[in-house]
């Protein structure tokens, strides 16, 4: 679902004050020439993901599905210059296009890709005694979207911020008995949400460049 006053209205919001800059036109510009399905966030997407991990402070970040990039830089610049990103890609071939684009923007430094299964990847990450994560942004195959978010809950801590991208669904998210995996997922991660009490959280739709569709915010309380 989209409408010409949406997109309208979120390029005068990327013209005038989520301005698009020369590394990450050139990462979409190469994940375009990759193949890569153009499912990228907005830039005032990006943006918004940027300012919540500054004011969450964030040192360290993860992100699951990486795609091209876009969104892991967005997210990386708002580290300190000793923070770290790890971002989780299922497909080798985006990973490598992520991983070029990332190396552009400077920021390879401070943000790992890691590639194959987020399910595999998660328990390693528990393992390495890798977390815990001040931000954790998910946008991954919204048919494991419960199973990150319970991952995100144990490679957290109290203060944890989790961004979960795609919610809405076009409106289908409200469809008592989908025949959608993708929406079957993501109505069982509400669920998991709703009654998780380490969770305190809300959701919100949006329209815009990528049609109708929203995000959850939780934050981690105890």
């Amino acid at each position: 679902m989209t409408n010409p006053q949406w997109t309208a209205v979120d390029h005068y919001f990327a013209d005038t004050i989520s301005h698009d800059d020369e590394a990450l036109t050139a990462a979409l510009a190469a994940s375009t020439a990759a193949g890569l399905p153009e499912i990228a966030v907005a830039p005032n997407q990006g943006k918004l993901l940027h300012l919540l991990a500054q004011m969450q402070g964030a040192r360290s970040i993860l992100e699951i599905g990486t795609l091209g990039g876009y969104s892991t830089i967005w997210l990386a610049r708002a580290l300190p210059a000793d923070g770290r990103l790890i971002t989780l890609e299922y497909d080798p071939a985006h990973a490598d296009v992520a991983r070029a684009n990332i190396a552009r923007a400077g920021l390879d430094k401070i943000v790992e890709v890691r590639t194959g299964a987020a399910l595999d990847s998660l328990p390693r990450l528990e393992a390495e005694g890798a977390g815990p994560f001040d931000l954790v942004f998910i946008d991954a195959d919204k048919v494991n979207n419960p199973h990150y978010v319970a991952w995100a809950l144990k490679l957290s801590r109290p203060g944890t911020v989790i961004i979960v991208d795609n919610v809405v669904r076009d409106g289908k998210v409200a469809t008592p008995h989908p025949d959608d995996p993708a929406i079957t997922g993501t109505r069982a991660m509400f669920d998991l949400v709703a009654r998780e009490p380490r969770l305190d959280a809300t959701a919100f739709q949006t329209v815009g460049t990528k049609g109708y569709d929203g995000l959850l915010l939780a934050r981690v309380t105890e």
